[in-house]
């Protein structure tokens, strides 16, 4: 199960994984918790005000289409996206939001969700969202709020029979690692690279996180998904109005990337399961315990 904040995030953080599974024979639920409805317009080809007008219907109508392409199961959890507050200071968010519905209120449809589907692994943000957008970071907490208590007869007990998730992982989508490799390979091709531009903001980005305090996650598992990453592309496109295909997303060559990072990565946070890190499956520890 990978829980996500908007639709558009299951397909630019670990899609090809869940590619994989699916087509190894592995059921995969995505959680949604929000439709998306104050997401802007990103591609400009779908910046017109009827789009605009529409966005809750249409974001629902891409994540149908990016659903059929990776294969997997899908839910919307029911909350209203809380939008990116800019500015300074920050605007407060909007009446009704996800980030500002009570924790046990916001956790409780995945609690069900959790029981329902009975996945043995769970995939969300870190503490910090992955970046702080407040839906990020809410659906960070209300994930582990539910990991921690599906199990719990006492806790949601309107929410169906218990179960016990083993495994907790977070993404670690976007790290300066992968871009210098995907950056270096393609020098040593010859090819101009589009990623030396972004080391600059990398390097101010971890300023400020080291003043905050926030660690750089460690990685733990490598998944291969060097023959899934088509169908990762397939998936960021169905979100037309968040997915320019002019876009940096394609900069670099897929041949590149099997080349010089051909995983999706992960950092293990919580298993009630024996396993040796580094890992390179999330059922790592599962698959001798249990029968998937």
């Amino acid at each position: 199960m990978a829980v996500h904040a908007h639709p558009d995030d299951e397909s630019s953080k670990g899609a090809a994984t869940m590619a994989r599974y699916v087509r190894e024979g592995i059921d995969v639920m995505v959680c949604t918790m929000t439709g998306g409805e104050r997401g802007d317009v990103l591609n400009p080809a779908m910046d017109r005000p009827e789009v605009k007008a529409d966005m809750a219907r249409i974001r629902r109508e891409e994540m149908a289409r990016a659903r059929e392409i990776l294969g997997v199961q899908q839910r919307f959890m029911g909350f209203v996206d809380s939008g990116l507050p800019e500015g300074d200071p920050k605007p407060p968010l909007p009446d009704g939001s996800f980030a500002l519905v009570p924790l046990a209120e916001a956790a409780a449809p995945l609690v069900k969700a959790v029981r329902e589907f009975r996945p043995h692994v769970i995939l969300t943000y870190d503490e910090n969202g992955g970046y702080p957008h407040p839906d990020h970071i809410k659906t960070h907490q209300v994930t582990v709020e539910a990991f921690e208590a599906a199990a719990d007869p006492d806790r949601y007990p309107e929410a169906g029979e218990p179960w016990q998730p083993l495994k907790l992982y977070y993404f670690v989508s976007f790290h300066q690692a992968k871009y210098v490799a995907l950056h270096e390979e393609m020098l040593r091709r010859g090819q101009d690279s589009p990623y030396e531009k972004i080391f600059a903001q990398w390097e101010e980005r971890a300023r400020k996180r080291e003043e905050l305090g926030i660690k750089q996650l460690e990685i733990t598992t490598r998944i291969d998904v060097a023959d899934y990453l088509e169908i990762r592309d397939q998936a960021l496109l169905a979100h037309a109005t968040q997915i320019d295909p002019k876009s940096t997303w394609f900069d670099c060559p897929l041949d590149v990337q099997r080349a010089a990072w051909p995983t999706e990565d992960y950092h293990l946070a919580r298993s009630l399961v024996d396993t040796e890190l580094p890992e390179d499956d999330l059922f790592a520890g599962v698959r001798e315990s249990v029968t998937l």
